[in-house]
């Protein structure tokens, strides 16, 4: 039996490499989520360039405070904490990769209105490959979600075929050059919906999101998790010192140092790019696939 998602759900997530849940998250969820994040937004204030708490726009200043991801809201703020750990998170994440869950990470995504920045095509795995292909990120929108505001899109079924090219010039760039890969973004779903909607994204989907151009904001609020038998191969972006650390990351269930291994298409992301850090630093140092992109968005 499923907790949160029903069957006919699940057949379409492992079909389609995703799942939209409309105004999953009550109002009252919304609400403190909202002023947790105006709290830690607050810190942009104080800032001139990004730091360990907030990832800043390049027109940001102090007068005009211009955020694009506040970091690891999961260690900043304990609502989002506990919100990761609660049954509305948890529930759909089990029922469709197990009873046995661990965190990779988590980020706030801050799309503000009329200029937050976009996201070029990628894979998850393309960062962080793994043992198996129970790995995938839940999406939580704190804002109404339409076309114009930048929503996620995803190409669907995607997450069957292999992990694209995401390099340029021999260096891991982040990015997929849509025409290399002969793909046309008129053919990727927009995953809108109602403040508190969560969407489920398999690790292996290529997805991405354009500029907003909206007088709207479209804030979204990532944790990314994987089955506990998932491990990350050797070269993955995935932070790993000890088992005891990677252990204190257990989401619900019980750990094992048993890796499940699977017959799955997986690319190292190495050589690193010179400058690293947040998928907006290492994507700018890319292939260019941004224009193209915005470009289609802008022209529908």
């Amino acid at each position: 039996m499923s907790e949160v998602v029903s069957q006919d759900q699940i057949a379409f997530y492992r079909e389609n490499g995703y799942l939209v849940l409309p105004g999953h998250l009550p109002k009252d969820v919304i609400a403190k989520a909202c002023d947790e994040i105006e709290r830690l937004s607050a810190h942009a204030t104080n800032i001139d360039v990004s730091d360990d708490l907030i990832d800043l726009e390049d027109s940001h200043s102090r007068n005009d405070p211009r955020i694009r991801r506040i970091k690891r809201p999961d260690l900043q703020s304990t609502f989002f904490n506990e919100l990761m750990r609660s049954d509305l998170i948890l529930g759909p994440a089990r029922d469709l990769i197990g009873p046995n869950i661990r965190m990779h990470t988590t980020k706030l995504n801050m799309k503000k209105a009329r200029y937050g920045a976009p996201v070029q095509w990628h894979q998850d795995v393309a960062f962080y490959p793994h043992t198996n292909d129970d790995v995938l990120a839940i999406g939580v929108v704190f804002d109404d979600v339409e076309l114009e505001n930048g929503p996620l899109q995803v190409f669907a079924g995607s997450h069957k075929g292999p992990v694209l090219n995401h390099h340029h010039e021999g260096v891991f760039s982040g990015s997929v050059d849509l025409a290399e890969a002969g793909l046309d973004t008129k053919d990727a779903v927009s995953l809108t919906g109602p403040a508190g909607t969560i969407s489920i994204h398999h690790g292996r989907i290529l997805h991405g999101s354009a500029l907003n151009t909206s007088p709207r904001d479209r804030q979204i609020l990532f944790y990314e998790m994987m089955a506990a038998d998932a491990f990350p191969i050797c070269g993955a972006m995935t932070p790993f010192t000890t088992i005891e650390d990677y252990n204190s990351r257990m989401l619900c269930g019980e750990p094992t140092n048993e890796p499940r291994i699977e017959n799955i298409p997986i690319r190292i992301p190495q050589p690193q790019p010179r400058k690293t850090g947040s998928i907006y630093e290492i994507q700018s140092q890319g292939k260019g696939g941004l224009e193209t992109f915005e470009q289609a968005h802008a022209n529908g």
